[in-house]
C-alpha cells in the first residue's frame, strides 16, 4: 500500500542529503566605514596593502570602486560579462584570429593579452583577499542593494559569480571559431551556449582560466563557500 503523503514527506525528509556545512569565512577589520560615496580613499588603502601588480593599480583609479565592483559580481552572477565596467583595465591590442583551409581559430597570441589580469588575480594572497571582502561587506551590501536586490544580501551572488568562473571549461589546443556579421563565435555550440560571463571568460585562455580559478578555489571556504558547492 501506499504510505500517507505526510508519512512521506517526513521519510523524504529524513533521507534528503543534508546541506553541506559552510565553513566559517574570515573576519574583517573592525574599522568605522564612511559612506558608500565616500569609500574610495579607504578601499585604496586597503587594497594596495593586498596588491601591488599595476593591473590593481590601475584599477584602482577607477571612481566609486565599490559599486564597480558589486556591479562586476552581480554581472558574472547573471552570466553577463562585466567588460563594460571595467574600461581603467581593458586589455591593449586587438582579438586575433587565423585562419586555414579548416577553418577559422583563435589565435594563441589573443591569449597573452589577459596574462596580466590573471598574474594579478593569481598573486593575491586568498586570507588577505577574504578579509578585505568581509571589511567592505557593509557597503557592498548597500551598492548591492543600489542594484535593485532589497535584502543586500551579496554572498549568494558571489557564490553564483565564483561558480559560473570555475564551471567554465579549460580549453587546450585550437579553438574553432564562426564569422558573423560584427563578431566571432565559437563554432562549438557547447562553448556558444556558454553564458556572456563565461565566454569571455575561456577568451582569457587555458594557462589564465587556469590561474583565475586555482585563486577563486583558494579563495572560497575562505568566504564561507563549501568545497561541496564548487564544481569539481
Amino acid at each position: 500500500p501506499t504510505a500517507p503523503a505526510d508519512v512521506r514527506s517526513a521519510t523524504e525528509q529524513a533521507i534528503a542529503p543534508a546541506a553541506p556545512a559552510r565553513p566559517l569565512p574570515e573576519a574583517g577589520e573592525t574599522i568605522d566605514l564612511p559612506p558608500i560615496d565616500q569609500t574610495d580613499a579607504i578601499v585604496r588603502e586597503l587594497v594596495s596593502k593586498l596588491s601591488s601588480h599595476p593591473t590593481v593599480a590601475a584599477w584602482l583609479t577607477t571612481d566609486q570602486l565599490i559599486r564597480n565592483f558589486t556591479v562586476v559580481v552581480d554581472n558574472i552572477s547573471t552570466g553577463r560579462t562585466p567588460s563594460g565596467h571595467l574600461g581603467k583595465i581593458r586589455p591593449t591590442g586587438n582579438f586575433q584570429v587565423r585562419e586555414d583551409s579548416n577553418g577559422l581559430w583563435i589565435d594563441p597570441r589573443s591569449y597573452a593579452r589577459y596574462d596580466k589580469y590573471a598574474d594579478a588575480i593569481s598573486g593575491l594572497d586568498a586570507r588577505g583577499a577574504a578579509r578585505l571582502y568581509a571589511t567592505l561587506k557593509p557597503r557592498i551590501q548597500d551598492a548591492y542593494r543600489e542594484l535593485g536586490h532589497p535584502d543586500g544580501n551579496v554572498d549568494p551572488a558571489v557564490e553564483r559569480a565564483l561558480v559560473d568562473l570555475l564551471k567554465t571549461p579549460v580549453i587546450d589546443g585550437d579553438v574553432a571559431l564562426a564569422s558573423r556579421t560584427v563578431a566571432y563565435e565559437f563554432a562549438d555550440p557547447r562553448l556558444q551556449s556558454l553564458s556572456s560571463a563565461q565566454r569571455q571568460f575561456l577568451r582569457m585562455g587555458p594557462r589564465n582560466v587556469r590561474l583565475v580559478q586555482a585563486k577563486l578555489r583558494e579563495i572560497a571556504p575562505l568566504i564561507g563557500i563549501p568545497a561541496e558547492s564548487l564544481p569539481r
